[in-house]
């Protein structure tokens, strides 16, 4: 009887756990938390985060090879799940504001800086070009964007970059405003900017047809993202496939979030996840993010000078690929500046063209890596 008794001990989880395995199940519970009482990103914190408990049982078997959450993660491995996550965005996402100021577009491309400019800084800091483009990714505060990319060059590092991607596009009401108030002045803050207007229903159907065949085949890696992201729009404004597009705004991409969800937390794992680099990972990922925003607002600073004061600078911001939370950030400071202040279909122009921007960037940096 004791014989058996110690062979069930030996076989529980409690016999192989280690201090790793509980700092890691910890990690779980407060990403769970600041899902649920938080409310940060609550939709992909909370299946991470318990995807990292299950990952860190002991002798659960469920990341080895063919084991539950291997098979989870085989949708990331592939590139399959962030592509469908874009095909629902896309059906979610009007491009009018967008459309209806180009211009903003310049912000959005302007707000990728802050990728190309932590990619030289991870490479001084010993990294390899694959994991610089990987880790500098994170800047564009685009989650799908950054699994998918890491998945094809640094899929060693995909656990600690994917959850400082979410934790930073939650984050982004917390981050973004001090950027905000450091580079612009209080007179700035309170421009009005002129109504966005109303955009043809021709001009929305041809523009992802149109965006897709230019920038796929100016930069071919970047299909499997802006393909996508352009058909959920186009079915979206179409008009003819109403049930495709609901289908991916909500069943679709709500059941690939769980699957997202919890494949990253099965990268969570101890051995991977308690590193120095995953320190320097989160940090540079928080200084890209920065960046970003800051480039976006001193463009924006330009746009206010060369318009003549009509162009608010803070929607620079926006262009920062956390749709539509960035947007959301600029409306509210610039309610509390001005209350008859209204930014935020403004600033959705540059938010939407932030989410094309750092599929393409994300592209390049495939294309670069060869």
């Amino acid at each position: 009887m004791i014989e058996l008794i110690v062979v069930f001990a030996n076989s529980t989880g409690f016999s192989a756990l280690t201090w790793q395995n509980l700092i890691m199940i910890t990690v779980g519970v407060v990403l769970i938390w600041l899902g649920i009482v938080k409310k940060y990103e609550p939709l992909l914190l909370l299946p991470i985060g318990f995807g990292s408990i299950l990952a860190n049982i002991p002798l659960s078997g469920v990341t080895e090879p063919g084991g539950l959450l291997d098979y989870f993660y085989f949708g990331i491995r592939s590139g399959v799940f962030p592509p469908l996550i874009f095909l629902g965005i896309g059906a979610m996402t009007d491009f009018g504001p967008l459309l209806a100021k180009p211009k903003t577009f310049l912000l959005g491309a302007a707000a990728q800086f802050g990728i190309f400019g932590t990619l030289i800084g991870a490479k001084m800091l010993g990294f390899t070009f694959q994991e610089a483009s990987s880790i500098a990714i994170i800047g564009g505060a685009d989650g799908p964007t950054a699994i998918f990319l890491t998945s094809q060059l640094a899929p060693h590092l995909l656990g600690p970059i994917a959850v400082a991607a979410y934790s930073y596009m939650a984050l982004v009401p917390i981050i973004q405003p001090p950027v905000i108030k450091l580079l612009t002045t209080r007179k700035e803050r309170q421009v009005v900017m002129s109504e966005v207007k109303p955009v043809s229903q021709r001009v929305k159907i041809i523009f992802p047809i149109a965006t897709t065949i230019v920038s796929t085949l100016a930069i071919p890696a970047a299909t499997p993202l802006i393909g996508m992201l352009m058909l959920g729009n186009l079915m979206r404004e179409a008009g003819v496939v109403e049930r495709l597009s609901k289908t991916a705004q909500n069943e679709l991409i709500n059941i690939v979030t769980i699957f997202l969800g919890v494949g990253i937390g099965s990268q969570m794992s101890a051995e991977q996840f308690l590193t120095v680099s995953t320190l320097m990972i989160i940090a540079l990922g928080l200084v890209a993010f920065m960046v970003g925003t800051a480039a976006g607002v001193l463009l924006g600073k330009l746009m206010y000078l060369l318009s003549g004061g009509t162009v608010n600078p803070m929607i620079g911001a926006a262009g920062v690929s956390a749709v539509p939370m960035a947007a959301r950030v600029v409306q509210k400071i610039g309610q509390q500046e001005n209350p008859r202040n209204f930014l935020l279909m403004n600033a959705m122009g540059p938010n939407v063209a932030g989410a094309i921007g750092s599929a393409i960037a994300a592209g390049v940096l495939i294309a670069l890596a060869g």
